[in-house]
């Protein structure tokens, strides 16, 4: 049965693993035999650790492992990774899977909300991925990133989220240059429209949730929202099959950026200046 494992023994942490992408990933490996450490803020501790239960309990070929962690922490991130060498002894693969999104232009982000953005992230990224690397360099194990495809051909409304995913893809590449001296493979995965409980609060939130559903579908050249299911398979891919693949960025999209689709919402409204005329228009036209 081992032999038919695709990661069976290896040690592997995931971030943000509770929820969505995150605990998709955490099942996915887990199956094929992994020794899965994943983590969450406290916030989520009771849902960490019946999900490990879970997992312990199911006859899965792996082991699940619940840790505390603000990934923003740095002294969190040093404690997830010493938790993960004193449980199993080494590392294989760290999953760089937690992060958030919100939908804002630049006019309506403040400093403070960038900052906040770009730390949970990217800053998370690299917290966890310089304390990871000793530990990987000694099994010539590999890093996967999850960014997202609004870095890649960005979107409206999505200005704070694009650039730190952006930061996400680039920091994937760059790294993957220095650590090939190590053997260490990093990759990145951007998944387009996925169906997770982020995913479907922020479609909530729109005016009409059901358009607005149907119009991300039809923005799809498979016609339908990606699965948390996919994007963890994609991860695996990355883990234990694709040992050529390093500075890879790997879209998981459905085809959203193929093809030429609508752009234009038409030339913006002049703001009227208050209390008077702007130069050029009427407060009667």
């Amino acid at each position: 049965m081992a032999t038919s494992l695709r990661y069976p023994g290896k040690v592997v942490i995931v971030t943000g693993g509770t929820s969505g992408i995150g605990l998709a990933i955490v099942r996915e490996f887990v199956h094929e035999g992994s020794k899965v450490v994943f983590c969450s803020p406290e916030s989520d501790a009771e849902k960490g650790q019946e999900i490990q239960r879970e997992l312990q309990a199911s006859g899965c070929p792996g082991d699940a492992c619940y840790q505390v962690c603000d990934v923003r922490n740095e002294s969190e991130i040093k404690k997830l990774i010493c938790v993960t060498i004193e449980r199993y002894g080494c590392l294989d693969c760290l999953v760089n899977n937690a992060g958030s999104s919100w939908g804002k232009t630049i006019d309506d982000t403040t400093a403070q909300d960038f900052r906040d953005l770009m730390e949970l992230n990217a800053m998370s990224c690299f917290l966890a991925s310089k304390y990871a690397l000793p530990y990987l360099r000694g099994t010539k194990g590999n890093i996967i990133n999850v960014a997202s495809l609004v870095s890649v051909i960005g979107k409206r409304k999505r200005f704070p989220y694009a650039a730190t995913k952006g930061a996400v893809t680039a920091m994937t590449k760059a790294l993957a240059i220095d650590e090939s001296h190590y053997r260490v493979r990093v990759n990145s995965i951007s998944p387009g429209h996925i169906w997770t409980p982020l995913g479907e609060k922020l479609v909530n939130q729109s005016p009409n949730p059901e358009a607005t559903k149907q119009e991300i579908r039809d923005n799809q050249l498979l016609g339908r929202y990606g699965t948390p299911e996919e994007v963890a398979s994609a991860a695996l891919y990355l883990a234990a099959d694709g040992t050529f693949c390093t500075g890879l960025n790997l879209v998981v999209s459905g085809g959203a950026e193929v093809g030429f689709g609508k752009k234009s919402e038409g030339e913006p409204k002049p703001k009227q200046r208050a209390g008077g005329n702007s130069k050029g228009f009427s407060s009667k036209q």
